[in-house]
């Protein structure tokens, strides 16, 4: 393993690859110049700073506590109707110019709903900025609906939300928000009703706790992908379990370092799973919040194993296999995936 600078090649290759991100948050995956618009527009009734160097301090976290503090205040902004669809619309931009061509848009609905938006006038909202991104830059927006764990009845809230309202983009449920003392048993009703539903289950486990919050998310959750999922690199037959069962693990590396669950990059158990052959994919998370892309989460996984152009190439392919997207969809991406292989 070697943790050096990524060679130039392989950063132009990272660059034109095509791929898909399926851990990435709406609100954190807003830009600083965004935030900042945002935070001046409601200057007086926020404590994000709208001055940029006020705002990098800010995004400077102690802990994962702190880092849910800060990410609530900015999920706080969105107020109105022009700054919900502003905000979905510019992350597709983003992920459009990275070359992502699909994307799993986690989404945590019920802070919005508190902010005063009506739940219909939110799936309009953000069902017509996903249909403009896909018009104008051909990026594939669906979405997950994540339930923020640690606000007591926002599983009911975000569960009908899903069901009753069902936006056509809606592929999967999902939970966040802390995980210390935050039972995943605790939903196992509502995830039995989403999935019943025919939403696909993908709970955050194992990113600050241990590996029993993973077994938790798939014993209870049904969980087909796991967020995060890292500290299954602690337990050997967890390791097992996922490689048999080929659950992919959503793994976000300079995020685990910034919201300080893991230590450094060359700590990280990235190398761990991929050699206990569990399926793991790469992404960004919260990437402005990080100072990361995807592209650059994609050039960190490559350091940390040693890969070349066909081993980041198989990254690519893991996210699209572990996608939500339609067999159809799925081969048209794999297909270009290969094509723009050979072409390089």
């Amino acid at each position: 393993m070697t943790t050096t600078r990524t060679p130039a090649d392989l950063t132009d290759f990272i660059a034109g690859l095509p791929k898909a991100e399926l851990h990435v948050h709406h609100v954190g995956s807003a830009s600083p110049r965004i935030v900042a618009e945002l935070a001046a527009r409601h200057e007086g009734s926020t404590v994000v700073p709208a001055d940029p160097e006020r705002l990098a301090a800010f995004f400077d976290f102690r802990d994962f506590a702190h880092f849910i503090e800060v990410y609530t205040a900015v999920v706080h902004l969105i107020r109105e109707p022009e700054d919900l669809w502003s905000l979905i619309y510019g992350v597709g931009t983003d992920l459009a110019a990275q070359n992502v061509r699909y994307t799993e848009l986690t989404v945590t609905p019920y802070i919005h709903l508190l902010n005063g938006f009506a739940d219909e006038q939110f799936c309009e909202i953000i069902e017509d900025a996903r249909r403009r991104v896909e018009t104008d830059h051909g990026t594939i927006l669906r979405w997950c609906f994540d339930i923020p764990g640690e606000i007591g009845d926002s599983a009911e809230r975000t569960l009908r939300l899903a069901v009753d309202q069902r936006p056509d983009g809606l592929v999967s449920f999902g939970l966040g928000g802390p995980e210390a003392g935050i039972s995943r048993q605790r939903f196992a009703p509502f995830f039995a009703e989403a999935r019943a539903a025919g939403l696909h289950s993908v709970p955050h486990a194992g990113e600050t706790t241990g590996p029993d919050t993973v077994w938790d998310a798939i014993n209870y959750l049904g969980a087909e992908r796991i967020g995060h999922g890292i500290a299954s690199a602690q337990d050997p037959k967890l390791l097992a379990y996922l490689a048999e069962h080929q659950i992919p693990l959503e793994v976000c590396p300079t995020s685990n370092v910034c919201t300080k669950a893991v230590a450094s990059l060359a700590d990280h158990p990235l190398p761990a799973l991929v050699a206990a052959g569990v399926p793991v994919t790469i992404n960004s998370d919260d990437p402005p919040m990080f100072s990361t892309t995807l592209n650059q989460e994609y050039a960190v996984a490559a350091r940390l194993l040693n890969l070349d152009r066909d081993g980041v190439a198989d990254l690519a392919r893991n996210a699209v296999r572990a996608s939500f997207l339609d067999p159809q969809g799925k081969t048209a991406l794999l297909a270009e995936i290969d094509a723009y292989v050979k072409s390089g």
